[in-house]
C-alpha cells in the first residue's frame, strides 16, 4: 500500500511539474489605479492556489475553535468513574468483555427473481 501511495504522490509531483514547465509564460496583471506587473503564470496559479487554501483555513477556524472548547467542557463535565468492582469468581478479562448484544429476530428474505 505504501508504495501505491508513493507512486501516486510522483504522479502528481511529475504531472505539476510539467504544468509548470508548460507554463512558463509572462503574465501582466493589471491591479488598482493603473499599476500593472508582471509574473510567470505559474507563479500566480500557486499564489492564487495558496491564497485560496488559506482563506478556507482562515474561515474554518472559529468554528474549529467553537467545537474544540465545546468538547473540552464536556469532557471536564463528565466525571471521571473507576472501573467497576468485580466479584469474587471474575478475573480481569472477563470483567472487561462486553456484554452481549441482544439480537433481534432474522427476518426472511424475499426470493430474488434471476437476479
Amino acid at each position: 500500500m505504501r508504495i501505491l501511495i508513493w507512486a501516486v504522490r510522483a504522479a502528481l509531483f511529475f504531472v505539476l511539474f510539467a504544468f509548470a514547465l508548460n507554463n512558463q509564460h509572462v503574465v501582466l496583471l493589471h491591479w488598482f489605479f493603473g499599476v500593472s506587473t508582471q509574473a510567470p503564470m505559474v507563479l500566480v496559479v500557486l499564489v492564487t492556489f495558496a491564497a485560496g487554501c488559506a482563506a478556507g483555513v482562515f474561515a474554518m477556524l472559529p468554528g474549529w475553535w467553537r467545537q474544540h472548547r465545546r468538547t473540552r467542557a464536556l469532557e471536564a463535565a463528565v466525571p471521571r468513574t473507576s472501573a467497576p468492582p468485580m466479584s469474587p469468581g471474575a478475573t480481569a478479562a472477563s470483567a472487561t468483555r462486553p456484554a452481549p448484544l441482544a439480537t433481534e429476530p432474522e427476518l426472511p428474505h424475499p426470493p430474488r427473481d434471476g437476479l
